[in-house]
């Protein structure tokens, strides 16, 4: 059994103590939050120790493994001072503002040994995975053009906090949502070379009105575009074109496929529990069985457009991806 840290007790903290309930092989048992009085219920609910600091958390050598849900900018120092202790890391995604923070992240971990997986967990969808498979196997012929849509309208209910601050969350809602759909675009179609995106922003808010555009080429030649709107109600969308075909993915469960001549085929694949199915990743890789399916080369290419788009945003002219 793998005893485990959570570090960060907001929405999302939860929700990952919720999904390693039960967990045959990854046992969550302290939690490091600075707001003690709001995280107590909760910790005692679920038998967690709770501390305000991650520094007991490092030197405990129970702990194996720590599970970072904090602030994008704390993700850099927190992932190497786990290093440093020996700890295994998981983190949410982004892993970082900055793909040149995230590099050093990982050689950090290599260095010390110990593994760092991101949290990117609409890879494990049904319908992503799927996707994913048809991709590979060249049933869509040449491949010419991805589309993809992420809003989550979650400036509605978010209206304080640091996942509305431009600091913390750049470009309107590439950030938190718009960056799923880029790291599914990287997925299937490896880096992207270089990138337009534009950020129209109709109120400050909060809650904030804005939209998000990219334009974007990818190494292997295919065309690509991405928007992600912050306000208005979820809605998911990854689309490859190819000679041959299509296949587009709506939701957790939804693909659906085009040929010429033939209707669409609509596919409603089974549900699973992603978040578990994300942490069942992370311990079969801290154990050894595979290795976790978020490689660091997609991450850090990831992240590279990620910065590229944010750069065009500011200076209105498509921008090269670092490294391209």
């Amino acid at each position: 059994m793998i005893a485990a840290a959570i570090v960060g007790l907001g929405r999302w903290g939860r929700n990952i103590v919720e999904a390693a309930s039960g967990h045959d092989r990854l046992k969550i048992v302290r939690a490091v939050e600075p707001d003690v009085e709001a995280a107590r219920e909760f910790c005692n609910r679920h038998h967690l120790d709770l501390s305000p600091t991650l520094d007991s958390i490092l030197t405990d050598p129970a702990i194996q493994a720590v599970l970072l849900a904090t602030p994008h900018s704390l993700h850099p120092a927190q992932v190497i001072a786990c290093a440093t202790a020996s700890k295994q890391v998981f983190c949410e995604k982004p892993l970082a503002l900055h793909r040149a923070d995230a590099a050093r992240m990982f050689g950090a971990c290599r260095k010390a040994g110990v593994l760092l997986a991101v949290g990117h967990n609409r890879r494990f969808w049904p319908s992503l995975r799927a996707l994913r498979e048809i991709v590979a196997s060249g049933e869509l012929g040449t491949l010419l053009h991805v589309e993809g849509h992420n809003s989550n309208e979650n400036s509605q209910s978010i209206t304080a906090g640091w996942r509305l601050s431009e600091a913390e969350s750049p470009g309107g809602g590439l950030t938190g949502a718009g960056l799923h759909v880029l790291d599914a675009f990287v997925s299937l179609l490896g880096p992207v070379r270089q990138i337009s995106a534009q950020l129209h922003s109709r109120e400050p808010g909060p809650p904030p009105l804005d939209s998000a555009m990219l334009m974007m080429d990818f190494v292997n030649g295919v065309t690509g575009t991405l928007s992600t709107i912050r306000a208005t109600p979820f809605f998911w969308r990854v689309h490859v074109f190819g000679t041959k075909g299509s296949a587009e993915v709506l939701d957790e469960t939804t693909l659906i496929r085009r040929v010429s001549g033939s209707k669409p085929m609509r596919h409603t694949l089974p549900t699973t529990d992603v978040l578990r199915a994300e942490l069942d990743a992370f311990t079969d890789a801290v154990e050894g069985r595979r290795p976790y399916p978020v490689p660091e080369a997609d991450v850090l290419a990831t992240l590279a457009a990620f910065e590229a788009a944010l750069a065009s945003m500011k200076s209105g002219q498509p921008v090269r991806c670092d490294g391209q």
